[in-house]
C-alpha cells in the first residue's frame, strides 16, 4: 500500500499467516482488521478495495492489519470455503491485539472477506469489537449471518457479482440500512474515493 507497510507472518491454525500492517503517525486509537475477497478468484490483501479500506482506517487513526487467507501469498494451508478462514482472522486479530495492547477493534471486509468477518463477529464475545464494516458482502454465496447492531454496509448499485437486490433481501429482516454507491460495480472501479469518503464520514471525519 505504501512504503511504510510492514509485512510479517503470524502463527495460524494451519501454519503461517501473512499480514500487511500499516500504522498512523500517532499512537493508534484501535485496530482495523481488513479481510480480502475470495481467494479462488484472485482475492488477496493487495486488492484495491481492501487497500482503500486499510488506508481509510489508518487516516482515522487505526492500525490496519490485512491478513492473507490460507493458501494465498505467503500464508500456508489451503482454501477452506470460508470455515477455516474464520480461524485465520481470529489468529491475525489475536496477534494484532497483543501488538497494539488490546486496542478497540473494527472488523472490516470486502465480498468473501465481509462474509467471513460476519462469522468472526458471531464468535467474538460482546465488547470485543466496536464496529463492523462490510463492502460488497457476499450474501448468498456464503451463509451470511445477521449483522451486529451498528454495522456499516456499503454496496455498489451495479454490483454484478453480488446483486444489490440480494443484499437488500438479507438486510430487510434485520432492519439494516445499506449505503448504496450509485453506478458502482462490485470492485468499485472509479468509485474508490466514494468508498473512502463513506467510511471516513461514518466516523465523523
Amino acid at each position: 500500500m505504501r512504503a511504510s507497510t510492514r509485512r510479517i507472518t503470524v502463527p495460524g491454525p494451519v501454519g503461517r499467516i501473512e499480514c500487511a500492517i500499516d500504522v498512523p503517525s500517532a499512537a493508534p486509537r484501535g485496530v482495523a482488521l481488513v479481510a480480502h475477497p475470495h481467494p479462488l478468484y484472485g482475492g488477496t490483501l493487495d486488492n484495491k478495495v481492501v487497500q482503500t479500506l486499510a488506508r481509510s482506517f489508518v487516516d482515522l487513526g487505526y492500525a490496519s492489519v490485512r491478513p492473507n487467507f490460507r493458501g494465498v501469498g505467503a500464508s500456508e494451508g489451503a482454501h477452506d470455503a470460508g470455515v477455516g478462514e474464520v480461524d485465520d482472522l481470529a489468529a491475525a486479530l489475536a496477534h494484532a491485539q497483543a501488538e497494539f495492547a488490546a486496542a478497540p477493534v473494527v472488523l472490516a471486509g470486502f465480498s468473501f472477506g465481509a462474509a467471513v468477518q460476519l462469522a468472526l463477529a458471531q464468535r467474538l464475545a460482546p465488547g470485543r469489537f466496536e464496529r463492523v464494516v462490510l463492502v460488497g458482502v457476499a450474501v448468498g454465496r456464503l451463509d451470511a449471518p445477521a449483522a451486529p447492531k451498528g454495522t456499516l454496509v456499503i454496496h455498489g448499485e451495479r454490483d454484478e457479482t453480488v446483486p444489490l437486490a440480494a443484499v437488500l433481501d438479507w438486510a430487510r429482516p434485520q432492519d439494516l440500512p445499506i449505503v448504496v454507491v450509485p453506478g458502482a460495480d462490485h470492485f468499485f472501479h472509479r468509485r474508490l474515493h466514494s468508498l473512502r469518503d463513506i467510511v471516513r464520514g461514518a466516523w465523523g471525519a
